[in-house]
This record gives C-alpha cells, structure tokens and sequence, in this order.
C-alpha cells in the first residue's frame, strides 16, 4: 500500500539520488538563506528536505521515517481521528518551521548551507514520543525510555547548536522535535490526557 510515509520516502530517495550526480540540483534545491532573503525563493524551505548529503545521511533519515511513519500516521487517522492531510502538514510544516531559527540567524550569510529531512523526521519522532512514552527507542542498539531518549537529544541539540563546528543543523533537529509536538497537541488537545496517562502506567513496553 502506497502510504504517505512511504511517498515521501520514494520521493526524497529519487530527489537525493539525483541530487549526488548533478551539483546543479543541489544547488537549485538546497537551503540557502541569501537566496531566499534576496530572491524570495522561499520554496527553499521544503525542497531543502528532498537532498540529502550522502548515502548514509539519506538511509538513516529514511529508515527512521519508515518506523516511526507509517505508525504515526495510524495514530494520526485512528488513534486521534484526525484526517489523513494533517500528517503531511506535520511534516511539511516541521520542514519549514525547523529551518526558520537557521534563516534568521544567516539570512545573509552567503557561505551557509544546509540540506535533510532531519527536521522533519524529529517531529514525526517527537510525535510518536508523545503518544508512547515509554516505548524502547534502540540508539546505538541499546534500549533506551523514548521519554528519556527526548530528553537527552533535546539537550545535545540545544548544546551542539551553541558549540557548532560539525556542520550539522542541529537547530533544525531541536526546533522540528518541539514542532512535532506543539503541532499534535494544537491538532487534538486530548493528546496531552494520553501522554500523561501514558506516562503513568507501569512501562510494559520496555
């Protein structure tokens, strides 16, 4: 069955693959602040989410978008009711909002660059986190609290973010989390009884 979560992917992989043989797709579609302060391309917002850097920056993007997708737009129609366009609204949404922190600070900055869906895929991730708490997140294939997991990756990325040097957006990380998750709330409210609820019960999931 041809989902959303698995059209996004078809989509990105193609876009990306593309994008690795012809530096001029790069160059059309990347996040590129002056470009969009000057030439009004805000188109950049989202294209940005179709390239990615390399092989392994595009599979663990996409396999991390698999399993927790093609869950949470399950969750998004049945769980909460919500009809199926709000899971493309969380995702292209959080593609905007978790790159708008990285234009301001260099709308004019002409050596600046950034590409990936990683925005948008923390805040499918913080989604789901937000609905099962307690469920075991692998990192490095150990089991850890998806809460916990939470946790501890909102404070790297606000922490790398303010140290920099490893050419990674991690604004993009942290803002597209939060997106994800002020996102679901505003789009049903109830979430909020559930996550504590959730929070509550005995963690049978890990």
């Amino acid at each position: 069955m041809l989902t959303l979560t698995i059209t996004i992917i078809i989509l990105t992989c193609i876009t990306s693959i593309m994008g690795f043989n012809s530096p001029r797709i790069l160059s059309d579609l990347i996040f590129w602040p002056p470009a969009i302060t000057k030439q009004h391309q805000y188109y950049r917002f989202i294209t940005c989410g179709l390239i990615h850097a390399d092989y392994m920056h595009l599979a663990f993007n996409m396999l991390t978008l698999y399993f927790f997708g093609r869950i949470m737009e399950v969750y998004y129609m049945g769980l909460l009711g919500l009809p199926k366009y709000y899971y493309l609204a969380l995702y292209i949404g959080a593609l905007i909002v978790s790159n708008l922190p990285t234009y301001f600070k260099h709308r004019n900055d002409y050596d600046y660059r950034s590409l990936g869906a990683s925005g948008a895929v923390s805040a499918v991730v913080f989604a789901f986190i937000l609905l099962k708490p307690w469920v075991a997140v692998y990192v490095f294939f150990i089991p850890v609290p998806a809460i916990i997991y939470a946790v501890l990756f909102l404070v790297y990325s606000a922490y790398m973010s303010r140290k920099g040097g490893d050419n990674i957006n991690h604004d993009a990380h942290f803002y597209g989390a939060i997106f994800g998750i002020v996102f679901t709330i505003v789009a049903r409210p109830e979430v909020i009884n559930i996550f504590i609820s959730e929070l509550l019960r005995p963690h049978l999931d890990f």
